[in-house]
């Protein structure tokens, strides 16, 4: 393996295990956002505290921590090593080592991670969110169908490569929403304003 890719790997790894919405949340005196909700540390679990703002800043530092070293990749060690360094940013997201591998479900660090790669798949990957967001209010649904579709804006946009690795995302992502689907298909999931006990 390239040492370079695997320069790549482990700092976006880093990067994207730091979990922003429990330190914010803790900064904030609202204690373990993990006792909270569906207890992931992202951006929707940091809603239902109720401090939009806070929410918005996990968002926002979500997104950063996966672009920041998908940038620093492309510029030292090339595309190939941009590519994996979304990847590892996604894993550290979702399972970091420092909380037991429990994190969160990674809709923000896939928003960071399109724009970094290629803004315009990353825009679309946004309007679809909120399109489907608006029309079904449900934030599941609206990540599942952006994340389903942003293989294809990928090939089409850019190339194969990026369709890959924005494959590979999307997986992680219904992976992580692997419950999420289950309450879709049983019509269970609650909409967006709702009161939820799971994301």
């Amino acid at each position: 393996m390239d040492i370079n890719l695997l320069y790549a790997a482990v700092l976006a790894y880093l990067c994207g295990s730091v979990p922003f919405g429990l330190l914010l949340t803790r900064a904030a005196g609202l204690g373990d956002i993990r006792a909270i909700g569906s207890g992931n540390i992202g951006a929707t679990n940091v809603l239902r505290t109720g401090n939009r703002w806070l929410a918005a800043a996990t968002l926002v530092l979500d997104a950063a921590k996966a672009a920041l070293p998908i940038l620093v990749a492309r510029y030292f060690w090339g595309e190939n090593a941009a590519m994996l360094a979304a990847i590892f940013a996604f894993l550290g997201h979702c399972f970091p080592v420092w909380l037991g591998f429990k994190g969160g479900k990674g809709v923000a660090v896939m928003i960071g991670s399109l724009l970094a790669l290629a803004w315009p798949v990353g825009l679309i990957f946004c309007a679809v969110w909120l399109l489907i967001a608006f029309a079904q209010k449900m934030s599941s649904l609206a990540a599942l169908t952006a994340a389903a579709t942003a293989p294809i804006f990928a090939f089409v946009i850019v190339n194969e490569w990026l369709a890959g690795t924005a494959a590979v995302l999307a997986i992680l992502l219904f992976y992580q929403h692997r419950a999420n689907i289950g309450r879709l298909m049983a019509g269970t999931e609650p909409k967006i304003g709702s009161e939820k006990k799971a994301s």
